[in-house]
């Protein structure tokens, strides 16, 4: 990610991808990092081998369905940079933002791109979507800026620490860390 420029390859998954399939169940417990090494585990076996840091995810309609596990934290953590959905679940959507991963409605983006592969650029300037193999362009639904700067800085922990609204994680004693 440049600037407000983002340009990546693209990966598709259809319609309904619920957040079980992005964080299976028997891993919901489990450190971040495990988390992360399962993604996608039961529906594209072998998928984060095949992907690399940076690229994008685009889906169909109602991205993000299904309960409110962290699954876009564990995107962002594998480098996800943006996923883009013809429609985007209100609870997923809402953890992208707290969890700081970029994520964007664009109503016929699944057609947009017609294989995986093809590569994404994203002006976050105009909220364009363009797939520079074709050279077409959809506009994505703008997001607040308030939230883009949420998505954008790491969400809203990392952003609070920033602007010293709270204090630092690793500075925090370990039970208020906890949530204790």
């Amino acid at each position: 990610m440049s600037g407000n420029l983002v340009s990546a390859r693209v990966w598709k998954f259809g319609d309904n991808i619920n957040t079980d399939l992005m964080l299976p169940g028997d891993v919901h417990m489990a450190t971040e990092e495990v988390q992360a090494s399962r993604v996608f585990s039961a529906n594209r076996p072998g998928w984060l081998a095949e992907m690399t840091p940076g690229d994008i995810i685009i889906g169909g309609k109602n991205y993000g369905t299904g309960s409110s596990r962290p699954a876009s934290r564990s995107l962002r953590n594998i480098g996800i940079a943006c996923v883009i959905a013809d429609s985007v679940n209100s609870l997923f959507f809402r953890n992208c933002v707290n969890f700081g991963l970029l994520a964007l409605e664009c109503p016929g983006v699944s057609d947009l791109f017609t294989e995986e592969g093809q590569i994404c650029e994203i002006s976050l300037d105009n909220f364009t979507v363009r797939n520079k193999t074709t050279g077409k362009i959809l506009n994505a639904q703008k997001v607040p800026a308030n939230l883009l700067a949420l998505m954008r800085g790491g969400g809203i922990y990392p952003v609070l620490e920033k602007e010293g609204f709270i204090a630092p994680m690793k500075a925090r004693p370990a039970e208020a860390a906890a949530g204790h």
